[in-house]
Parts: structure tokens; C-alpha cells; sequence
């Protein structure tokens, strides 16, 4: 069933040409699709919004921003040497109160990637929490990271079975007395291979040999399943420990998942989704080759307003970053 999360803007897309094919003919036909676009039409709002009010925002609110940084470009996977530069930047102007970061890398030696340093004075934010899933030589650093301007009372991660480089941290700060969690988190991924990619790009241009197509579609089914199946379990944990948590909550990251996915529905539990309070349009996070859906998101406890959810609209890795103000007034 995870499968038709992937193709549930499609189907229901095809619903409605259905419904209105069969509505012109007066065939009574056309109720089914109806009824199937209305029995979709609460997680349709996961994907699409439409929003014609302009809230206000005070210095009281809490500005939230959660970012994929794929490494800050470690690998110059743009093929451009400013890529870092240009990211940190971003994240400068935008100038959050709380920056969830994941596929986080910092290193110890080179000075132009110590970036705790670097994200720490961009932002002027003085905490931060920060989990490492791999280290290398020592000094090299990849994993999952959190900033703020709030003071952080308390540290701790969900560390998951299922993969050495997927985690959930979460920090306990303190706001005007307040305690608060902020969960950041890096669900399982899919990991395509190049071959997996090249494939894709090879369906995307009809320009693929039948002699592989099946086996290479295997691979890819294979994979997803793969992914669907960790990313289940994952999910499963997090919110059971978010259901534990006696503190207001703001949940931040990479589900890596659809809001039709399981994963999605199971996360956010009883919370509010920023984009479906606040945010306008058919959300799309992701910008990489794969279909180019929402898989970040942020959620918050129903005691909580969002306000302008918004991404950023230029990007130099496969994730758009997500910003929100968050009020709890």
C-alpha cells in the first residue's frame, strides 16, 4: 500500500477528470470518483493549500527553519566551489530562532568546514545539540544538528536499529519559561545508486533498453520497499516517544515520505502541520531527480499557531529549506 502514497497526486488527479468525464455524460459513474476524491480530500491538504490571509508575525514568535544541508556541498556535488558559501548565507538571512539541520558535517581540522562554528556565528545562536552517525580520522563529522538562541536544558536521540545514518535527536529548550521539544530528525532514505538514477533519467527521456528495463525496475521497487519498511519502524518509535513527552513539541526533518505515507500519518500523531496551518500552493520539498515531492516538514503541538510557512525557493542541494513562525500565545 506504501507504493500508491508515491502516485497519490495522480490518482487523484485522475479521480477528478473522472468525475468530471462522467458528470457531462450523466452517467452515474461519476459518484464514484466523487466520493473517493472526498474521501481523499483531508490528505490532499498535505499537498496542496490555499491560503489568502497574511498573518502577522511579532518578535514574540519563534522563527523555525529545518534544512536537509546534504553536507554544505562536502563533495561539490553542484560542480560549484561557492555552494557552501552560498547555503550559509541563506541560512544567515533567514536567521531562524531554532535550525534543524540534517546530513550535518563538521570537521575539526579544516578550518572552512568547522561548521558548528560557522552556522554558531552566522546565527548568533550560542546552544546546540548535535549527534554524530559516522566519524572518521577523528575529526571528521557527519550527523544531525540542531541550533537555537534558547537555552538547551536537555539533550537526547532515538537511535534506530535500522540504519547506522538515519537518527532523531531532541533538545529541550527554554522559552520564556517554557519548556519546549524540538525533535529533529533523518528518516530512512532511499538510496538510489548512479545506475538507479541513470535509469530513471533513461525512463524520463524514453530512451531506455528493454532488455534491462524490468530488472532495473525490480531495483527500484526493491529499494522503496526497502525504504518503506525502516522508515515504518522508525516512525513507530518516534512517536511513541513523542506521545511520552510531557512538554509542548516541534517536530523537524527529512521523513523522506509523502503526507499519504504511513510514515507521515504516524509522526504527526495528533500535531499540526506548519504547511497545512499557514502554508500556500502545491508544496514541493524535495528538488532532487526523483519525483519531486513534500518529505520535510514541520509539526508542532496543537497549543501552537504557525504562521507564513514558506521554503526557500533557491536551493543548492536536493532539499528546499522550510521555514515557519511558530506562536504560542
Amino acid at each position: 500500500m506504501a507504493f500508491f502514497g508515491l502516485g497519490f497526486p495522480i490518482i487523484v488527479f485522475v479521480n477528478i477528470c473522472f468525475a468530471i468525464y462522467w458528470f457531462a455524460q450523466f452517467r452515474v459513474h461519476a459518484a464514484f470518483s466523487f466520493i473517493a476524491v472526498l474521501l481523499s480530500a483531508k490528505t490532499c491538504l498535505g499537498f496542496i493549500q490555499f491560503d489568502f490571509t497574511s498573518d502577522d508575525v511579532s518578535n514574540k514568535d519563534i522563527k523555525v527553519m529545518s534544512y536537509n544541508s546534504m553536507l554544505f556541498d562536502l563533495y561539490n556535488w553542484t560542480k560549484n566551489k561557492q555552494s557552501r558559501n552560498i547555503i550559509l548565507t541563506a541560512l544567515a538571512e533567514e536567521n531562524p530562532d531554532i535550525l534543524c539541520l540534517q546530513e550535518f558535517y563538521t570537521s575539526e581540522e579544516k578550518g572552512d568546514f568547522n561548521n558548528i562554528d560557522t552556522v554558531t556565528g552566522l546565527l548568533n545562536a550560542k546552544n546546540h545539540h548535535i549527534e554524530y552517525t559516522t566519524t572518521l580520522r577523528g575529526n571528521d563529522h557527519w550527523g544531525i544538528a540542531t541550533f537555537t538562541k534558547f537555552p538547551i536544558i536537555k539533550k537526547g536521540k532515538i537511535q534506530f536499529n535500522t540504519s547506522a545514518n538515519n537518527m532523531c535527536i531532541y533538545s529541550d529548550i527554554i522559552v520564556k519559561q517554557d519548556t519546549i521539544r524540538i525533535y529533529n530528525m533523518h528518516l530512512q532514505s532511499i538510496r538510489f545508486q548512479k545506475a538507479d538514477y541513470k535509469f530513471l533519467d533513461q525512463v524520463k527521456n524514453d530512451t531506455v533498453d528493454t532488455k534491462d528495463e524490468v530488472e532495473k525496475s525490480k531495483n527500484i521497487l526493491r529499494r522503496l520497499k526497502r525504504a518503506f519498511t525502516k522508515r515504518a519502524i522508525q516512525a513507530d518509535a518516534i512517536a511513541a516517544h513523542i506521545a511520552s513527552c510531557k512538554y509542548k513539541v516541534i517536530v523537524c526533518g527529512d521523513f523522506n515520505d509523502t503526507p499519504a505515507s504511513y510514515v507521515y500519518n504516524t509522526v504527526r500523531g495528533n500535531l499540526k502541520d506548519a504547511f497545512v496551518e499557514s502554508g500556500s500552493g502545491f508544496e514541493q520539498t524535495y528538488a532532487g531527480k526523483f519525483p519531486r515531492f513534500r518529505i520535510d516538514y514541520i509539526l508542532h503541538s496543537r497549543e501552537f499557531t504557525s504562521k507564513q510557512y514558506h521554503h526557500l525557493t533557491e536551493t543548492l542541494t536536493d532539499h528546499y529549506p522550510i521555514v515557519s513562525y511558530v506562536s504560542y500565545e
